[in-house]
């Protein structure tokens, strides 16, 4: 693709040095770039197409790193990587040994902290500006937060603590509202009035003018800045903004770039916390995106053109069949509800808020709101199901302890993309859950294929299961050599047994896959084993525990953190029922994680068939050792 100005930036300072035309040149070949490389590769499209002249533009006025930019969420950095020199990066976005798609700071010292979860930047963008003013650093710290964000309550509990930050701008990339057209204007008029210098110099003029006359000065001078402030928020929202302290400006085209540069040159000039409100527009400049922005937030590899509609479910996946499962289990009991947290089409509830939406609430990004609203569904009679993916569900923690576990309340949480999670690195994997439910004791089901996911579903919402539930599955779809051992009910399941096996490979979820391939290579090493798949994870049935302390050798293995996982929860009840034998656990080391493909991964984390089987010949070779 030809983008001769592109190709030019190695870092900021290049862009500063281009004219007003070549800017918006410039602008223009971003735009390009992204939608070629990133139906290429994959990515989040929509929000970096939004955001490529507020990037531009903040890069021509601040001076990076000594000014610090925080993105929330951090998939819309996508043009700040490219002014920041990593262009050839791109060919392999999200990929092992390619750049990330969030700000990483041991990626470039331009990214000034990791950012992968949402309404995070405020808080972090307070911490840095009072950092500087500790230090005595100079320099600008500005938080680029999307409007999605502030459906997050972690927002405001940072609006509530800027105190007088003079080094703090916050940026809202509000690319939902409209405006229209007589308060947007006058508005417009407003933001280029109060950010022109020569306006600032002469509000300041006046305000030190009248401090000084003795008596009638100082009233005078108040009831001034009253009565602007009544004008000013009559014609535009700006009051709660104002009220926690914040300069607030807006709202500003967020796609005339030298507008915006101009916008922030002029108001750097004064001392902080500042508010920008910027409208922008997701996937602006490529048609299927601007039609259909939610499709397009992130993206496979694709047909440019093709513009897909996100109330057609998908290919056959875990959260599809979830979805559909849900809404015929809600059809036969009115007390179902379900939850989500601005993950509708993610989670596959689109299928439940068209079929009741007096029963499907979407909370935003919120997490910890939608587990003690579950609970205060439950407490009354009805039957909520939690739909939250497992990388954010994390975020819930403390409610999920103390609003629903301690009462018993009967939640179901459904937990997708659990396991480990593609391309979006160490930020996005879904390999906690499992430590921390069975730390607290709720039941734990980790179905490995659509018939235990459906089957198990129905069971846990039924009237004998009662307190909180937890069943968790992989994104994506079902292994076809899963698929067809259908469920059989059970809570495990031998799905091979050899005559005097004294090798035991135990697994849970997708990571069954593996452990049958390392069946098969054992078998090739002439070495008898058995399989068992887990559906329920946690707690251990006594029934379980006495069929595999039959075995010599246990190898247990799972996408889950090693430390306090499944496995470790395992040789605890082993130990307790004075087992003796030799176990061999393989879990994740997130030390390791980064963005690449989940074979990848496994391979990375000795999770792939041939890192389970070296184990077990190693173990047994070691033991042959010893006896001989």
């Amino acid at each position: 693709m030809d983008t001769p100005l592109l190709d030019t930036i190695t870092g900021p300072e290049d862009v500063k040095h281009l004219r007003e035309p070549e800017v918006i040149q410039l602008c223009e070949e971003i735009r390009r770039f992204l939608v070629d490389s990133v139906l290429h590769t994959g990515g989040h499209l929509a929000s970096n197409l939004g955001t490529i002249e507020l990037t531009v533009a903040l890069h021509r006025a601040l001076c990076s790193p000594q000014d610090k930019i925080v993105f929330d969420v951090g998939h819309q950095c996508y043009t700040h990587k490219l002014l920041t020199g990593r262009k050839a990066g791109f060919a392999h976005l999200r990929q092992l040994d390619g750049i990330s798609g969030f700000p990483n700071p041991r990626e470039s010292v331009h990214d000034s902290f990791i950012a992968g979860h949402g309404n995070t930047a405020l808080s972090l963008a307070i911490g840095m500006a009072w950092a500087k003013k500790l230090k005595g650093e100079p320099g600008w710290v500005v938080a680029v937060i999307g409007d999605g964000a502030f459906t997050g309550g972690m927002v405001y509990e940072g609006m509530n603590n800027i105190a007088s930050l003079n080094n703090l701008m916050v940026i809202l990339n509000d690319n939902k509202m409209s405006i229209s057209k007589n308060v947007g204007a006058m508005a417009r008029y407003l933001t280029h009035l109060r950010a022109d210098p020569k306006y600032f110099r002469m509000n300041r003029h006046l305000s030190d003018t009248l401090g000084g006359v003795p008596l009638i000065g100082p009233p005078l001078r108040a009831f001034l800045h009253r009565t602007k402030t009544i004008i000013r928020r009559s014609m535009y929202d700006s009051t709660m903004f104002e009220d926690m302290g914040f300069q607030y400006l807006g709202p500003l085209d967020g796609h005339d770039v030298l507008k915006l540069e101009q916008t922030f040159r002029n108001i750097m000039v004064r001392s902080g916390p500042l508010f920008l409100h910027v409208v922008t527009i997701k996937g602006k400049g490529y048609q299927p995106a601007e039609q259909n922005p939610g499709e397009y937030h992130g993206v496979s590899a694709s047909v440019p053109g093709y513009v897909p509609d996100p109330e057609i479910s998908a290919p056959a996946s875990f959260s599809t069949v979830f979805g559909k499962a849900l809404c015929e289990a809600a059809s036969a009991n009115p007390r179902i509800c379900a939850i989500t947290a601005a993950m509708k089409y993610g989670t596959g509830l689109q299928f439940f808020g068209h079929a009741y939406p007096d029963r499907f609430f979407d909370v935003g990004m919120a997490e910890q709101h939608a587990v003690t609203f579950a609970a205060g569904l439950a407490s009354q009679g009805m039957i909520p199901v939690a739909a939250i993916y497992s990388t954010f569900l994390q975020r819930a923690y403390d409610q999920i302890i103390h609003d629903v576990n301690l009462l018993q309340v009967k939640v179901l949480f459904a937990i997708d993309r659990a396991g480990l999670v593609p391309a979006d690195g160490e930020t996005h994997q879904g390999i906690y859950d499992p430590a921390f439910l069975s730390q607290i004791g709720i039941p734990t089901y980790s179905p490995s294929n659509y018939a235990e996911l459906c089957y198990w579903m129905v069971k846990l919402l039924g009237h004998e299961c009662k307190g909180p539930q937890a069943i968790r599955y992989p994104r994506g779809g079902e292994a076809g050599i899963l698929a067809q051992y259908g469920c059989t009910g059970r809570e495990y399941d031998f799905l091979v047994e050899m005559p005097q096996a004294q090798v035991l490979l135990v697994s849970y979820g997708s990571e069954v896959e593996d452990i049958l391939a390392a069946s098969a290579l054992l078998n090739s090493y002439h070495i008898p084993n058995s399989v068992c798949k887990l559906v329920k994870i946690y707690p251990f049935t006594d029934a379980f525990l006495r069929e595999i302390t039959h075995f010599d050798v246990i190898l247990f293995a799972e996408e889950c953190i090693a430390r306090g996982g499944i496995g470790e929860q395992l040789i605890a009840r082993l130990t307790e029922i004075n087992w003796r034998g030799i176990y061999l656990h393989h879990g994740v080391d997130n030390t390791k994680l980064t963005h690449a493909t989940v074979p990848q991964l496994k391979v990375i984390l000795g999770l792939d068939a041939e890192h389970l089987a070296q184990d077990v010949q190693k173990a047994l070779e070691e033991k042959k050792e010893q006896l001989s």
